[in-house]
């Protein structure tokens, strides 16, 4: 570590959980980031910031004026450009350490599953069911931790779903993929602008943890906010024994 890293890492270092051993091992991580709408400003920047060695940013979409409130990655100055692009740009201007790798495209189970295998951590920034269980998929099928976030209106959510650990669910378990659930997208729905940053940047907590080894994960654990009242509810998670995503994997 660099003189200049050891500056800019101080408050990490300074902490007995991270010190230089946990702060290299972020350097030497990789983070797979799919979305870069309002979960995943907050993650981008918090995670770049941090120094994460890696970091892939999987998003299709592009910067309209309405992601404004609340995407803080982007700025005006990138509305109709690429949201991957937007952030590399973002982030780079905080941390140039960071190696930033945008892909412009769709996260289907393909894309998913090449760039998974590659990852030390991935965070779900998504915001629809499909793409949610295209991605746990390829992290069950890669053993790779999974730190899931969701906001809508008031209401937000956030777990790690880790089946490196036989015990815990993977997000199947607890979202069954043969279920309908109502699509809720904040384009109809509305969303509370720092409810977005709230979650994401917790997501960006979660990664930060298990790449550093520090504290403990909310493996096993659905924390959800009702930004109404700023209440937490936490609510135990167990493995469905009979999951069709990850029966077999145990």
């Amino acid at each position: 570590m660099t003189d200049d890293q050891l500056l800019r890492y101080s408050r990490h270092i300074l902490l007995n959980e991270i010190g230089i051993e946990g702060q290299e091992r972020i350097a030497q991580g990789r983070a797979l980031v799919v979305g870069m709408g309002g979960l995943g400003s907050p993650v981008a920047l918090y995670l770049g910031s941090a120094g994460v060695g890696r970091m892939t940013l999987v998003d299709h979409d592009t910067v309209d004026m309405t992601n404004l409130q609340r995407q803080i990655v982007h700025t005006m100055a990138e509305v109709g450009r690429s949201k991957a692009l937007s952030a590399q740009r973002a982030i780079c201007a905080i941390n140039p350490d960071v190696q930033v790798t945008p892909v412009v495209a769709r996260a289907d189970a393909t894309l998913l599953d090449e760039l998974v295998s590659g990852a030390d951590v991935v965070l779900d920034c998504s915001d629809n069911f499909s793409t949610r269980h295209a991605i746990n998929a390829a992290c069950v099928a890669h053993g790779k931790p999974l730190v899931s976030g969701a906001a809508i209106r008031f209401d937000g959510q956030i777990s790690v779903y880790d089946t490196r650990d036989a015990s815990s669910p993977c997000y199947a378990c607890v979202f069954p993929p043969d279920t309908t659930f109502e699509e809720t997208r904040c384009a109809t729905m509305g969303v509370f602008a720092p409810l977005v940053g709230i979650i994401g940047s917790m997501q960006a907590a979660e990664a930060l943890k298990l790449l550093s080894g520090a504290g403990q994960s909310l493996a096993g654990r659905l924390l959800m906010l009702d930004g109404r009242q700023m209440a937490f509810t936490e609510m135990r998670l167990p493995r469905d024994r009979n999951c069709p995503v990850c029966a077999a994997r145990h």
